[in-house]
């Protein structure tokens, strides 16, 4: 065992790599270490950081046993992130040094920011004084230390002056702990008026707070009800007693509005953790996340695995969102896990959401969530009406995808100077190429999907793998030039389509793969709020949260869309897609209308949008959730099996399939072909099983890999729980 000795003899250390169990290491005399310290250790040929883990060592030969080479001068990871870790393993069958990755993944901040060299008045006056010598002698005034650049840059003069004084003893160097990447905010810098459905909802999140306990709240409001600013009130409530606070959000897109949202309630932006991130700047947040020094973090998914000091309050927004489940290497629901990491820290969390999953919805009407509801948008402002236009009654003309009543709408829109947004959840110009001569169709040489033209950048581009290539003159299987016809819509050629009927119109696109990245995309979003644009077409980038002040008209060009596929969760994430786009228009008062094209305008989803009976949707949904015993009410899990060969991939499949254990409450579909059956060159064969609620599942499927074949050659098994996507 690991003890509060300098001399121990041996540790268990956990290794960010496929690791059932940690490694044992020999602690040199003189070393310390305790559970959580972060060591580096040597691993085959290579040096690692690990992490010192609870339990006892193994009895090895301690003539065997490797040392432990340092340990990092960083804050241990707490008990509560470790068991954290080990339950996130132990759900997802995954190994829990692939989890330990997650936390480990900023290797230049275990050991301190270095200090920095600055300077400090002293009682020596010069000898000749200027203005500019003036002004930073004023600026240093108090005794407190300064950078040189800092220092000039506040009294306004260049670095030789301050130089200058520093030669005639003026200022002395010192040295200054290295800068916070964020001030610390303020729970009292502008607390705002909120309505009293709001105060009622704030309210409820503080008292959560203030028990200090685990506590889950669904924060449950339409579109443009002021959630954020309720939420807000958790914050400042964490915050006033010294716990930290992290805020998942869904979108890095969502980043940038959200800290200028932060920042005018709290006087200070709060820390970011994204993909986006510079790599010094995530070093620098994960260490002040761990000392303590930010108090709030608003980040990705992969925010959940920062080693908080005194976290105290975890903010999941938009918590239905899909971008929540990370589908790579561990496979976890960020939402799901943040309920985790509270109940295991004993602390609240919140889920926010204008169209909350259904898994949220039913854990609130069981009594296992509190559920605060914000039926009205801030200020009384109105929701938009809403119709369906018939795509049977009003097609669009020859070659177009526009319905005339949606174009007439916008017509009208752009007369009020106001704007218009149209919705399509499908990128580039179109989703399929072919040849009218011999009917080649462009797909992709290794994966079974068919290339998206980008009309744009001039390429056919895999959505799946990436694979990219010129849009060819002629067909390359027949040669013949001139005849290759984009089949369906993409953004790109709605763009098209509108430039025709509206060419004075200022029109943008927004799509998650515009070139320049997320900073243009920022850039976009700002334009569109400044009432820089009149038309915006957009993916469903365009549904997550965003205030265009200007917007009174939203169409959604293919409603029907989300609804062709065999996801169980179809419906429901159509209807959240669709809630959540016409949602952006009419935000801030203004009479507005959200149009649907659909050649299904009785489908239960479509009736539930156009008439506002969210309740009679949700109702009806989870009804046939439990008929079907799919989740909540039921499990599922997803294993999926790749390899080189197709042979190889149903073979390793079926061997898993007959190795399953017998269970009166568990039972495997499969294996099938997946949807997308070749991806990346792998061919994927897809096992699904599904059990009622009690059922040991992780149980079950340990026992079928165990006794199943081993996984050798170029054979691949991923095991999905609580899978999002059946692709």
């Amino acid at each position: 065992m690991i003890e509060d000795s300098p001399f121990v003899a041996a540790a268990p250390v956990l290794v960010p790599m496929p690791a059932e169990r940690p490694y044992t290491y020999a602690v040199p005399a003189g070393m310390r270490v305790v559970p959580g310290s972060i060591v580096r250790v040597p691993l085959g040929p290579r040096q690692v950081a690990g992490i010192v883990w609870d339990g006892a060592v193994e009895t090895v030969d301690a003539k065997k046993l490797r040392p432990i080479e340092q340990v990092f001068d960083c804050p241990p990871i707490d008990h509560s992130m470790r068991r954290f870790v080990d339950w996130v393993a132990q759900y997802t069958l995954s190994a829990p040094g692939m989890v330990a990755r997650m936390l480990l993944r900023a290797p230049e901040a275990f050991d301190p920011e270095p200090w920095i060299e600055g300077l400090q008045r002293t009682l020596i006056i010069p000898d000749r004084m200027t203005d500019a010598r003036a002004r930073v002698l004023e600026t240093a005034e108090g005794g407190l230390a300064w950078t040189r650049s800092g220092l000039a840059h506040a009294a306004g003069v260049s670095s030789t002056v301050i130089e200058g004084l520093k030669a005639r003893g003026v200022f002395e160097t010192v040295m200054i702990p290295p800068r916070p990447v964020v001030a610390a905010p303020d729970p009292s810098y502008a607390v705002p008026e909120l309505m009293p459905d709001q105060s009622d909802a704030a309210s409820m999140l503080r008292a959560n707070v203030a028990a200090g306990a685990f506590n889950v709240a669904l924060l449950d409001g339409v579109t443009g009800s002021g959630k954020t600013e309720v939420y807000f009130e958790a914050v400042a409530a964490a915050l006033d007693q010294g716990k930290q606070v992290l805020i998942l959000l869904p979108e890095i897109a969502l980043t940038h509005a959200f800290l200028e949202r932060f920042q005018q309630r709290f006087g200070a932006k709060p820390g970011e953790w994204h993909s986006d991130l510079p790599p010094r700047m995530r070093e620098k947040v994960w260490r002040q996340v761990a000392e303590g020094t930010v108090r709030v973090v608003a980040g990705a998914r992969s925010a959940l695995f920062l080693p908080f000091k005194e976290l105290g309050l975890i903010v999941v927004d938009e918590e239905h969102d899909p971008a929540y489940k990370q589908e790579d290497r561990v496979f976890y629901n960020a939402r799901d896990m943040a309920v985790v990491r509270g109940h295991i820290g004993g602390f609240p969390v919140v889920l926010a959401s204008a169209t909350p999953s259904v898994e949220s919805r039913v854990n609130a009407s069981q009594g296992k969530y509190n559920r605060a509801i914000l039926s009205a948008r801030f200020a009384e402002a109105a929701l938009p009406q809403l119709k369906s236009i018939d795509m049977r009654r009003a097609p669009p003309a020859r070659g177009g995808f526009l319905s005339p009543v949606l174009i007439d709408h916008m017509r009208k829109t752009l007369e009020k100077k106001e704007q218009s947004l149209l919705f399509l959840n499908r990128r580039g110009y179109a989703p399929l190429t072919l040849c009218r001569v011999c009917g080649h169709r462009f797909g992709c040489p290794v994966c079974s999907a068919w290339l998206v033209e980008h009309r744009f950048r001039g390429q056919l581009v895999c959505h799946h793998c990436g694979h990219n290539e010129r849009r060819p003159e002629a067909c390359p299987e027949c040669g013949t030039l001139d005849h290759l016809v984009a089949c369906g819509p993409g953004v790109e050629r709605i763009a098209e389509e509108v430039v025709t009927h509206f060419p004075d119109a200022r029109t943008i696109v927004l799509s998650s793969d515009l070139m320049g990245g997320v900073r243009r995309l920022r850039l976009e979003l700002e334009a569109i709020a400044d009432g820089e644009a009149d038309i915006v077409i957009g993916t469903q980038l365009v549904a997550k949260g965003h205030n265009f002040p200007n917007m009174t008209l939203v169409g959604v060009v293919d409603a029907d869309l989300g609804l062709a596929n065999g996801d169980p969760r179809a419906a429901e994430r159509t209807f959240q897609l669709l809630s959540q786009v016409t949602g952006r228009a009419g935000r801030t008062g203004k009479k507005s209308l959200g149009l649907l094209q659909t050649f299904q305008p009785d489908h239960p989803v479509m009736r539930a949008i156009v008439s506002g009976d969210a309740e009679a949707f949700y109702e009806r949904e989870i009804a046939e959730r439990e008929r079907a015993a799919l989740p909540p009410f039921g499990r599922l899990a997803g294993v999926i099996v790749s390899a080189v060969t197709r042979a190889e991939a149903e073979g390793h499949a079926r061997g898993l399939r007959r190795a399953a254990p017998e269970a009166s409450d568990l039972f495997v579909l499969g294996p099938a072909e997946a949807p997308l059956s070749l991806l990346g060159g792998r061919h994927r064969f897809r096992l699904l099983i599904q059990g009622e609620r009690r059922a040991d599942m992780q149980g079950f499927i340990r026992a079928m890999l165990a006794n199943g074949p081993k996984q050798r050659g170029s054979v691949r098994v991923q095991v999905d729980i609580d899978p999002q996507s059946f692709l």
